[in-house]
């Protein structure tokens, strides 16, 4: 497996929805490749931290400065 076919599947690697093989496959490529674990382990955490939190309501004007603040700034080309 190379790190391109890795970052292709890893959405259905994350959701669990791969075949054993393929898994297997993973496993293996994870064990020689660091770069891809640190990405494998960073999103699958990143993905759990997400899922774990609710949802933070801002305040309407908060909201609206922040809005008009990144407005601003991507009018003044990012």
């Amino acid at each position: 497996m190379t790190c391109t076919e890795f970052l292709a599947i890893l959405d259905d690697l994350i959701d669990d929805s791969v075949a054993a093989q393929t898994r297997a496959e993973v496993e293996l490529h994870l064990k020689k490749c660091g770069h891809c674990e640190v990405i494998f382990n960073t999103t699958r955490k990143t993905i759990e931290i997400y899922r774990c939190h609710e949802i933070y309501e801002m305040p309407e004007d908060l909201r609206d400065r922040l809005h008009a603040a990144i407005m601003a700034r991507c009018k003044n080309g990012c």
